[in-house]
């Protein structure tokens, strides 16, 4: 089979689009997340996601509109028990995520084992992305992407020096929940691509690519989308003509890429 022929079956075709949107997200997230030193909230949201998904699918719900409402609803309860009760932020997130994770197994143990879904969401499985998912995937990608725009400057601010944000009149708390409710949005539509258990990877990996290469902010965005999208294309060709797992070759090709940068940036030093 030809190298660019695999472009012409239909599934493949949404993979790309969708996974190129997705892509993008989590990594312009990825950037603010990471140099606010935020990294982790991706991974304790994946594991609410995770008790989201089974219960959608305990109910025999399409498990994207149970997880959708309940993580953000989590993203804003993570920034309540750190600003109401003095918990820190790596604590409110453990709770939380240990909520999700705990009500997850309890679903899967009722229900006597795992479900191909479940297991899909899991570990991701893009090439089995549907239409509407697709349609789903752009609209929010779209939307989240322009909430971005909207507030990049009061985000910037925020993310380099939050007292100094606050003192021009910036409203911090707004700022940081409109960040962690973006960020649940992402972990919820990048799970089908990379899935759960490594949606993470996919926020923090190409931005630490990127603080490799890239001497400014901007710089670090634009890199940190490329490598992203870069990610994406190659892991999904690789699990096409190899038949490995979508999800856990798109997180390979991110780590070589990073590992690359690294060791082109000690050999310039």
């Amino acid at each position: 089979m030809d190298l660019f022929n695999f472009l012409s079956y239909g599934f493949m075709q949404r993979a790309v689009i969708a996974g190129s949107f997705i892509a993008a997200l989590c990594a312009i997230l990825g950037v603010f997340l990471v140099l606010r030193r935020l990294s982790l909230i991706g991974d304790g949201l994946s594991h609410v996601t995770f008790g989201a998904l089974a219960l959608g699918l305990f109910f025999n719900v399409t498990p994207v509109y149970i997880a959708l409402p309940l993580v953000v609803l989590s993203s804003l309860g993570i920034m309540k028990l750190t600003d109401a009760q003095h918990i820190y932020g790596d604590a409110a997130i453990g709770i939380v995520s240990a909520l999700g994770i705990a009500i997850g197994i309890l679903l899967v143990s009722i229900t006597k084992g795992f479900n191909i879904d479940l297991f899909s969401y899991l570990f991701g499985n893009i090439l089995a992305i549907s239409k509407a998912e697709v349609g789903m995937s752009i609209a929010l990608a779209v939307a989240v992407i322009t909430v971005v725009a909207l507030f990049y400057y009061d985000l910037v601010a925020v993310t380099f020096d939050e007292e100094c944000a606050q003192a021009e009149g910036i409203n911090t708390k707004a700022i940081n929940k409109i960040l962690v409710v973006l960020t649940a949005v992402t972990v919820v539509l990048a799970m089908k691509v990379v899935g759960i258990m490594l949606v993470s990877a996919l926020l923090i990996v190409p931005t630490a690519t990127a603080l490799q290469i890239a001497k400014s902010f901007k710089m670090t965005l634009l890199a940190a989308v490329i490598v992203a999208l870069v990610s994406v294309w190659t892991g999904i060709m690789l699990s096409f003509f190899l038949d490995w797992p979508s999800g856990a070759t798109i997180v390979l090709v991110s780590l070589v890429l990073f590992i690359s940068s690294f060791l082109y940036r000690k050999i310039r030093k």
